[in-house]
Parts: C-alpha cells; structure tokens; sequence
C-alpha cells in the first residue's frame, strides 16, 4: 500500500520548531554556564574574604594552629570547612577533622595548584576525603595557603543555581514563537499544497481543476500568477496544436513535394508527393529518407547543407538554395532552406507537369478523331466493298462483316474508355466508395491473366501485406491493377517476371511498386507514357488491340484515390511504376 506522505507545512512547521528548540536550547546552555561561572565567581570572592579574614587572625603572634578554633570561630560560620597546608601541601588543619595526619598531600589538588601558581584558586569538585562536592576558594600567603569551602548540597549552593526568571522567559517566548509560527507555517501550506497539487497536474498536461482563493501573502499571488499562466500556456498550447494540424494537411496536400529534417538529416516530415519524386529521381526505392543525401543527384544540395551548417551558428536569418535535376524523362527544381536552428526544409517541384498539361490537351482532340477514325474508316470501307458487288461470294462477306463486328468492339471500347474519363473528369461524385481488399483484388487480378502469362512464359511475384483494405472505388481500382498487368503482358516480352509490392505505408498513404524485367522504355517517351492516345510503337499497339488509353485510366484512377503516379526505367531493366493510394 502507499504510504501516505507529511503535509509540507508540518514538515516546515516541524523542522523550523527543532531548529529553534535547539537555538533555544544552546541559549538557555551557553546563559547557565555563563551564569555558573558568574556565580562561582561571586561565591570565590566570598571565600576569598574568609581565606583573608582567617589570615588576618592568624597573624597575630599569640595565636597558632593549636588555638586556630577560636579565631575560625569568630570569623566564619559553623558551615565553612577551613582547611590550612603548608607551601609543600602538607594539611597542618582541617576543622571538619580532628586528626589531620590521616590526610594525603593536597598539592595536587586543583585549587592547590592555582594558589601555587597564581597566587589563588578555586574549584568545584567532589572531596576525596569526605566523598561529597565541595565549591573550594584557596589563597597562598607566605608561609601557608588557606582553603575555604562550602558543601555544594548544603543551603549555600543556591549561590550555583541559575536564575528561574531567565527560564520562564525561555518558556514562554519560546510557546509564543512555536504557536506564531504553527499558524503561518499552515497559511504557507495552504499555497505549497496548492502548487503542489499544481505540479503534478501539469506534468501530465491536464487543465487545472483547482479553487484558487482570495491571498493575503506574497506566495499565494506568486501561486495565483502561476495558475493563470499555466492556463494561458494551455490554451495556446491548443491553439497550436490547431495550427500545426492544419499546417500539416497543407503541406501532405501541397502541389509540390515537401520535407523536413533535423540538424543531423534525420526524417521530420515528408508528403507523399515528396516520397514519390524521391523514388523517381532515385535509381532504388528509397524507404528511408535520410539516405536520400547520399544520393548522387543529391551532392550539391548536400554539400550546400553541409557548409550551411559549418557557417555562422547565430545566423538571424535563413539561407537557401536551388538545384535542377533532370532524370527520367521529368525535370525537377529542388529547392533547400537551412533555417537559424540548421533544421533543413526540401521541396521538389516537378517543373514539367505544366507543360505537359498544355501539350496535352493541344493534342487531345487531334488524338481522339485520329483514333476514331481508324476504325470508323475500316468499317466504312469493308461496308462499301459489300454494298457495290452485291454477288460478292459468302465466306468474303461473313469475313468482311466479322472484321467490321471487330472494329465496332474496338469503337466500343474506345468509346467506353473516353467515358470513363471523361467521368474522371467532370465529377467524382459519380463513383460510389466502399471498403476495397486490395490483397484479395490483386491477386484475383493476377488469376484472371493466368492463360495471358503462361503463353507469354512470364512470372508474377507479388509483395502485398495480408487483408490491406482501403476505401475507394472498386472498379477504379480494379482498373489500376488491370491495366497496368496487361501493359506488362503485351509490352514486357516473352520469359520475363512483373513485380507487384506495397514497399510502404503510413497513416494516410499506401506506395506501390509495378515493374517487370522487359525491354523498358527510351526515356524520351517516359513522361508522355499517361497520355491520351499515346504510343510508342503506334502500328504494334493497334495490332494487340489496345485503345491507348489503359494508362491514362490508370493515372486518373490513381489521382481520384488523392495519389500520385509516375514511370520510370529499372537499373536492372523493364519498367517501374510508382504509386501511391490514400487510404481513406
């Protein structure tokens, strides 16, 4: 069980008290011995006189040691012991004795020893002779030392005993300090609970639930203050918080990659766009960003951080730098800002996608009477050829109406391609969401392809985690997957292998990979490869029977999904498509 601990006033209120009781007591210690020694002081004066008075009597020539009871008689009381020695300590008498040769040499004796030496001496000591204490006052004259004493027990020890009226006032300024400061000690721990209760409140960010109350001392304003800035520093804490939310959307949904990273080049944030223009400009996917520095096409924007970071350290403004990197058929500009903490901000703009976007649709409308017209002209043609030789023989005519069924199919298709599109286009309202499995979807895809893949020889390795859902458009999807698969199975070539993998994924984004081994493509046809109607070998093309279209769908499938597509050429050969889906 917990133990419960001491309130910190009575831990104060404790401490202060045992200090001041032993303040008090060194007082009442240092004033009793003081006054001791005052009063052994005053009683030595006293005894001293007797010592004299006894000597005064002594001097007369017709007295001696054998009549030295009547002089002591009528000088001194009953009380005092008188006690004459030789110089040598020798006791020539002792009125508390009758028989003196019984008495050791008292030169050792402490009142003796200063007689001796100082001419008088005094101590309070307990007597060897009589087993009692004695205060003992010793004078040296000439031919003896005379020692007065009283017993310490007797009536006369009051002149030892420290004065009571000290003690009192002691007493009773020492109740009045302890009670005065019993009461401030507890207001103080009224504002020490407080901050206490304040502390661990804070440490665990919780808002304050604690009643401040009116305070009439310094340290309960101070805890006042404290509880009031705490709660502004919440509030704007929040607000932060909200701004930083929103910062952070901005820049996930930004038209141009975006990174941050520590002084040390270490991964703060980073955009899917970001992620993506990476893996295109690398010549490996790139999982982790921090290696992106030690990239090739990254040397001179990491030798600008580099020199960045060695310049100046109390740099009050943020310096920056611009690269071009063309690679893949896509032209990038990078821009890089060091700022006065030597965090470093990245961002990649595909320069090109504007263009292209003007050259495309420049061309769109070309493209689609272009390949309208192919087989609206094959089934025109093959019609008059029936029409104009009515004897025209029946297999010539069945061959002839079957090539024109197949140009319909094609012009269906075709037609159901620019739809769809065209449905990209406009609005995407018109497609319903729903939880999609795209482990399930891509590996049924594969299955409905296998006849495709066994006459061709080729081979499908597939890198997708178990059960990875996301919520979108089935058919979109469906379609992304589709058409990317038969794009490998006509182009890739014979005896090759297509990868599918999901190399990552965070909160928001899934990244793909689609590649195979083939041939590849010439990089000058790398970024058009999205385009409407575009071809590489038109002739080859139209004799697989495709639309040109299947990777546009893809493109567009891929931005409804809030994502970003984008081709490249494997080191290793074939081509690789990178993706990314939102998840939601």
């Amino acid at each position: 069980m917990p133990t419960s601990r001491m309130p910190f006033h009575k831990k104060l209120f404790y401490t202060i008290t045992s200090l001041f009781a032993g303040f008090v007591l060194t007082v009442f210690l240092f004033q009793y011995n003081r006054e001791k020694e005052f009063r052994k002081q005053i009683l030595n004066s006293v005894l001293q006189d007797y010592n004299s008075i006894i000597n005064k009597g002594l001097s007369d020539e017709s007295i001696t040691l054998n009549n030295v009871d009547s002089v002591i008689s009528t000088y001194t009381k009953d009380s005092v012991r008188i006690t004459i020695l030789d110089l040598l300590g020798n006791v020539l008498f002792d009125n508390g004795l009758f028989d003196v040769d019984t008495l050791k040499n008292h030169i050792s004796r402490p009142e003796i020893k200063q007689a001796l030496i100082n001419g008088a001496g005094y101590a309070l000591r307990k007597s060897e002779t009589f087993g009692k204490s004695y205060f003992y006052a010793s004078h040296k004259f000439d031919r003896y030392i005379i020692r007065t004493s009283l017993p310490f027990n007797s009536s006369r020890n009051t002149w030892l005993k420290i004065d009571s009226q000290f003690i009192y006032f002691l007493i009773i300024s020492s109740l009045l300090v302890i009670i005065t400061l019993s009461y401030f000690c507890a207001k103080l721990g009224k504002s020490i609970s407080l901050l206490q209760d304040f502390s661990e409140q804070a440490q665990q960010g919780k808002p304050l639930n604690i009643a401040l109350q009116p305070s009439d001392n310094d340290i309960g304003d101070i805890t006042s203050n404290i509880f009031r800035i705490y709660q502004y520093l919440l509030k704007t804490k929040e607000e932060l918080s909200i701004e930083k939310e929103k910062l952070l959307k901005h820049l996930q949904f930004s038209k141009e990659g975006l990174a941050i990273f520590t002084e040390n080049k270490e991964e703060i944030f980073a955009n899917n766009l970001f992620i993506q223009y990476i893996n295109i400009i690398a010549d490996r996917e790139i999982c982790s960003l921090d290696y992106i520095f030690g990239l090739p096409d990254f040397e001179k924007i990491a030798g600008f951080i580099n020199r960045a970071h060695l310049s100046d350290k109390d740099k009050k403004e943020y310096i920056n730098q611009s690269s071009y990197i063309h690679k893949n058929g896509k032209s990038f500009q990078i821009e890089c800002i060091v700022f006065q903490d030597n965090t470093i901000e990245i961002a990649i703009n595909n320069i090109t996608q504007q263009e292209e976007e003007n050259r495309l649709k420049r061309q769109l409308t070309q493209n689609i009477a272009h390949e309208l017209k192919t087989p609206v002209s094959s089934i025109q043609g093959y019609m008059e050829t029936i029409i104009s030789n009515p004897d025209l023989q029946e297999d010539k005519r069945k061959q002839f109406l079957e090539r024109c069924y197949a140009q319909t199919i094609r012009l269906t298709g075709l037609l159901h391609d620019i739809s769809l599109l065209n449905r990209l286009d406009e609005s995407n309202d018109l497609f319903d969401l729903s939880t999609v499995n795209l482990s399930y979807m891509i590996h049924d895809t594969v299955s409905e392809s296998d006849e495709k893949l066994k006459n061709r020889k080729m081979l499908v390795n597939i890198d997708i985690p178990d059960n990875l859902t996301i919520k979108g458009n089935h058919s979109l999807l469906y379609s992304i997957f589709r058409n990317l698969l038969d794009n490998a199975i006509a182009y890739a070539g014979i005896e090759t292998s297509i990868s599918i993998k999901c190399y990552r994924q965070d909160n928001d984004y899934l990244y793909f990979s689609f590649s195979d081994t083939g041939i590849g493509v010439p990089e000058e046809h790398l970024n058009r490869l999205f385009e409407r109607f575009y071809r590489i070998d038109k002739g080859r093309s139209r004799k697989l029977g495709g639309t040109g279209l299947g990777l546009a769908i893809v493109k567009n499938a891929v931005l409804f999904h809030k994502g970003e597509i984008s081709a490249k050429n494997r080191i290793s050969g074939g081509l690789e498509f990178l993706f990314t889906l939102k998840k939601s």
